[in-house]
């Protein structure tokens, strides 16, 4: 097996490393950036695409689904990227938007009001100050000072794609790094298999697995490093469960914690709130 492939913001991305699927086309991750591709009537088009790292991380690619992306280390630095999920908090609204805080010290994005699934101006949600949307990242604009722009559908189909983009409601929101936001979106889209194989993260596994009696959890992860959590279907229980949870994403975030050690924490944590013998 080559050695990973660690790249600084500017970087080029070597043309030998990108997917050679040549039946789709070429789909970019987070923290990439497309700086030229070539003309339609090339016969091989991937090793003409130019593309530059936007972050430091490793270079991870998926010759099934022909995706290239930048796995970022552990970091609290957010940089919006088209199609990046993210949790936001409306800030205020417009006529036609919602003013949205994505990063603390970062310039609000815009949701349309009528960017969710099925709104009308009749219909729209009737979001106010503090409130939480699931969203992606629509476009982020060119030069200083630019404005990111949001989206709770997929703009090709109208729906809510993937399931849970929209507002967010209940739960809590626990801070954690965009490095393990990354991974929690990685852990989530694959089996508890997978993900354990690629990056070592069996935390929301083991959590599912412990909480299973008590009704499960929901639990939607922002690239951004936000992660919302709802343990409503454990009844009495639910607070005690949502704050176990939070605590062991953040302590697996900043600890390092490897698979074993992650197993051993959910186990203690979850007896020290008394959710599990």
């Amino acid at each position: 097996m080559s050695a990973p492939l660690v790249l600084l913001p500017g970087d080029e991305v070597p043309s030998d490393h990108l997917p050679s699927n040549n039946s789709n086309p070429l789909k970019l991750g987070p923290g990439l950036r497309l700086l030229s591709q070539p003309s339609s009537k090339s016969a091989n088009t991937h090793s003409q695409h130019v593309l530059t790292a936007t972050q430091a991380g490793v270079l991870t690619t998926d010759a099934k689904r022909n995706t290239v992306s930048l796995l970022s280390f552990s970091n609290r630095r957010y940089i919006p990227t088209v199609n990046d999920l993210i949790i936001a908090q409306i800030h205020h609204s417009s006529v036609d938007y919602f003013h949205c805080m994505v990063t603390p010290h970062t310039a609000h994005a815009l949701l349309g009001q009528l960017s969710f699934e099925g709104a009308t101006k009749k219909t729209r949600p009737m979001l106010r100050q503090g409130d939480l949307v699931y969203a992606r990242v629509l476009s982020i604009g060119l030069g200083a000072g630019a404005e990111v722009e949001l989206t709770c559908v997929n703009p090709a189909t109208g729906k809510s794609e993937p399931g849970g983009l929209g507002p967010l409601n209940g739960g809590m929101v626990f801070d954690v790094s965009t490095g393990m936001a990354a991974r929690l979106l990685r852990a989530s889209s694959s089996s508890s298999e997978q993900s354990e194989s690629i990056d070592g993260l069996v935390v929301l596994s083991e959590l599912g697995k412990k909480l299973e009696s008590l009704g499960g959890f929901e639990i939607a992860v922002g690239r951004n490093g936000k992660v919302w959590v709802d343990c409503s279907n454990a009844g009495e229980s639910a607070i005690k469960a949502t704050i176990a949870i939070g605590r062991c994403l953040q302590t697996v975030d900043e600890k390092s914690l490897g698979p074993a050690d992650q197993k051993k924490f959910v186990t203690r944590v979850l007896r020290e709130m008394k959710l599990a013998s």
